[in-house]
């Protein structure tokens, strides 16, 4: 038969090689082959293919004997042991199929030649098994012969349809699909609202529920105690403490005014009227004679000379003016008129402010006695030393004994009241006279050369004068480059 291999056995007595050819089964059977009597099936044995779901029938062991492996069941007339064989299971029942669900078996392939080259193998074509033999095979009846029956169409998708009894559920049919479930509704935006605009915004309070508001009392403005009425002790209290007020803001204006902006002021003054000084001197300039005796030209606010005072710093120096007006006093320290010049016998007496304006004789109360006051004019220079202060006369003697002082000495009458530093009222005008505090004439030729400084005391006040005086001790006249030696006092 086309298809088929010849079987060929292994000789009897040995067991089957690798090079014999085995029997080639018919399609879809196995080969049925019991061991020889008297033995034992060998692992090379073909074993009887039993029939599905059914077990071979196996007899009792002999009596007298223990079941071997291979045999079911316990000899008769014992017991079962756990070596027996147990009896056979009866094969599970399957689950019934659904009617659209086809049954199909399993059907091995046979091996066949192909059919000659250049055409198709037939259905009955020797070599291929039959229909009806390959049906007898699978134990049911042949199909009909003659065209193809048509392919029963899938049912209708149904969910409850594919399922069975074990994993509750079964693929769909070849071609079929289940079904999508439905589509969710697209949400929709509702519609904008147009809110209108609000004119008025008092309507909205309108309808406002609360029992504040409802009361219109409690905020009526009229209805709220005012202030009690002034009465004259009360505006007059007012008046006088804005008074009071403004009062203490013009004095501070004033003060600020006065030791400040005054001194300002007064600086810019001074430069000029020492600026005008030396241009008159450096005009004017002539030979430097003993004999021959300084002019001034005295007019009211312009500057004749300058003063030094050593002990106060080598930068403090002013230029006198001729009169003692406030206005002349803005510029720097006053010669009082009438009085005596610089380096001629008599008193020369000059004034200063001490607070604000310059401020030039800011600390004349520091001035000791037999301290060096150095007045410039335009020909000589001229050395006044501090006379004896009240209660130094008794010891001067002492203080003889020192440089300064060699030609300091208390004046006698009529000067026993001339001393270095007192104060006095201000109506006490006697301080300025050719003899300080004597009303009587004393001749020229007695009188001694006296230099006197007045500013007000204490300061920020006048209600008294602060009094300095000191006497001539020496003079030199003006020459290029030559400063006394006094200058260099500290």
């Amino acid at each position: 038969m086309f298809g088929e291999l010849p079987g060929v056995e292994p000789p009897v007595g040995r067991r089957a090689r690798r090079g014999d050819v085995p029997v080639e089964p018919v399609y879809g059977e196995l080969p049925r082959e019991d061991p020889p009597a008297g033995r034992r099936a060998r692992r090379d044995d073909v074993p009887v293919e039993p029939v599905y779901g059914e077990l071979p029938p196996a007899e009792p062991p002999a009596a007298g004997r223990r079941a071997r492996r291979d045999e079911v069941g316990p000899p008769a007339g014992r017991r079962a042991r756990r070596d027996d064989v147990p009896p056979p299971v009866p094969p599970p029942v399957p689950p019934p199929v659904p009617p659209h669900v086809e049954q199909t078996t399993y059907v091995e392939p046979v091996r066949a030649e192909p059919p000659p080259t250049g055409r198709r193998a037939v259905r009955d074509e020797p070599g291929l098994p039959a229909s009806s033999e390959v049906a007898a095979r699978l134990g049911g009846a042949a199909p009909p012969t003659g065209p193809p029956r048509p392919r029963p169409a899938p049912p209708e998708a149904d969910a409850t349809r594919f399922t069975n009894a074990f994993s509750g559920s079964l693929p769909p049919p070849p071609g079929a699909r289940p079904p999508a479930p439905p589509r969710r509704p697209r949400p929709v935006d509702p519609p904008t609202e147009v809110i209108a605009p609000v004119d008025d915004y008092d309507d909205e309070y309108e309808d406002y529920d609360d029992e504040y508001y409802e009361d219109d009392d409690y905020y009526d403005e009229d209805d709220q105690p005012g202030p009690p009425p002034d009465s004259t002790a009360r505006k007059t209290v007012r008046t006088i403490g804005e008074l009071l007020i403004t009062a203490g803001l013009v004095i501070l204006l004033f003060v600020v005014y006065e030791v400040y902006v005054t001194d300002l002021i007064s600086a810019g003054k001074q430069d000029d009227a020492t600026q005008a000084l030396d241009e008159q001197w450096n005009a004017n300039t002539v030979e430097a004679d003993q004999q021959r005796q300084a002019q001034y030209e005295l007019l009211d606010g312009q500057a004749f000379a300058k003063m030094y005072i050593p002990v106060f710093g080598p930068d403090y120096k002013f230029s006198i003016v001729e009169g003692t007006t406030d206005k002349d006093l803005e510029i720097g320290p006053g010669h009082y008129k009438g009085t005596a010049l610089p380096g001629d016998p008599g008193n020369f007496a000059v004034a200063g402010h001490r607070v604000g304006k310059g401020a030039p004789f800011n600390d004349l109360d520091l001035l000791n006695s037999c301290d060096a006051i150095v007045v410039e004019t335009q020909t000589h220079w001229f050395v006044y030393r501090v006379l004896p202060k009240s209660g130094e006369a008794a010891d001067w003697a002492q203080r003889q004994a020192e440089a300064k002082c060699e030609k300091v000495s208390p004046l006698g009458a009529p000067y026993d009241k001339a001393v270095g530093q007192s104060i006095v009222l201000p109506t006490q005008g006697e301080v300025i006279n050719p003899v300080p505090y004597f009303e009587g004439e004393v001749p020229a030729a007695q009188q001694a050369a006296l230099m006197t400084l007045t500013t007000c005391h204490p300061r920020f006040s006048d209600k008294q004068r602060l009094i300095v005086h000191s006497v001539l001790t020496m003079s030199y006249p003006k020459a290029p480059g030559f400063v006394p030696e006094e200058m260099k006092e500290q």
